[in-house]
């Protein structure tokens, strides 16, 4: 039982013993990223075929995209390929998407600070908040990602209530008189909580795959701490994959902190979209009582 778990020291040791970094050190790595989704929870249960495809395209460049982890031996910034963003994917499920997925996040692993650029309808917020780590469960499986052996890591993650990825429609998988029946009776509870129909868990299970070869605790998105590079993450219905990785590219490019927009923590940033959902619900309800009003 013991020599997994000894196989794993060593190779660590080895890694860590062999592998110098020079001061400039610096390394890309290029990610990408997809959530999926069921669409029979949203209403897809009644669109035909050809229109569940259209949207499905539609939603392509929401739930899929490509990122970059520019990284040093204390820093990252995470951000999007813009590059390959295609014409008109910023509007519709793009535009949107904005005021959720966020812009470029900075770690820095050594002094426990995160920073992310945000923009929410059409206003710029800096989230500054204190890096909380997960607490990994190290395992001795392995599997080859690229020309990297990596090692599988397993934590629970507690779910932020407006990570759009793990976010559900309550009641979607019940069957029809049940679905009918809670919608019926969260009519009241609809005017009062804009998230009254969706629902996020309170916690998910992460499996990591990290790489001793590249002796960083950096990771993609919201993930660090272990002793590697991690190249693959899968979160409740999203997957992260590593597919390509640069080390100490001729140009080195500068890792920045974002600095732009209105300081908040990601508590206060929370209260923020609380508050501007519950606004334009009112006034979208005031609009449909007033409107009814009329016709009668």
């Amino acid at each position: 039982m013991k020599k997994p778990f000894l196989k794993l020291t060593v190779f660590l040791l080895f890694c860590f013993c062999t592998v110098s970094f020079a001061q400039d050190f610096q390394g890309k790595a290029y990610y990408m990223s997809k959530t999926t989704m069921d669409l029979d929870q949203w209403g897809g249960r009644e669109m035909s075929p050809e229109q569940k495809k259209r949207v499905e395209e539609r939603m392509k460049s929401f739930l899929e995209k490509e990122y970059i982890l520019t990284f040093n031996k204390e820093e990252s910034i995470y951000k999007e390929d813009e590059r390959l963003e295609t014409p008109g994917s910023g509007r519709g499920w793009g535009g949107f998407s904005s005021s959720f997925t966020g812009g470029p996040k900075y770690k820095n692993v050594k002094s426990k600070e995160l920073l992310q650029d945000q923009e929410f309808f059409g206003k710029q917020f800096l989230i500054k908040d204190e890096l909380k780590g997960l607490e990994w469960k190290m395992g001795s499986e392995t599997k080859q990602i690229g020309n990297y052996t990596c090692f599988k890591a397993t934590a629970t993650r507690t779910v932020d209530k407006f990570d759009w990825r793990s976010m559900r429609r309550r009641g979607g998988n019940n069957d029809d008189k049940k679905e009918g029946k809670k919608a019926k009776d969260s009519t009241k509870a609809e005017n009062d909580d804009p998230m009254s129909e969706i629902e996020v868990p309170k916690t998910i299970e992460v499996v990591a795959w990290y790489t001793p070869q590249i002796p960083i605790n950096q990771g993609p998105d919201d993930y660090w701490g272990l002793p590697g590079l991690i190249l693959e993450v899968s979160a409740d219905r999203t997957t992260i994959l590593c597919t390509k990785i640069v080390m100490n590219p001729e140009e080195k490019e500068e890792i920045e902190k974002p600095e732009k927009g209105d300081e908040v923590t990601q508590a206060e940033y929370n209260e923020i979209i609380t508050k501007k959902m519950q606004e334009m619900r009112e006034m979208y309800g005031g609009r449909g009582r007033g409107g009814r009003g009329r016709r009668n």
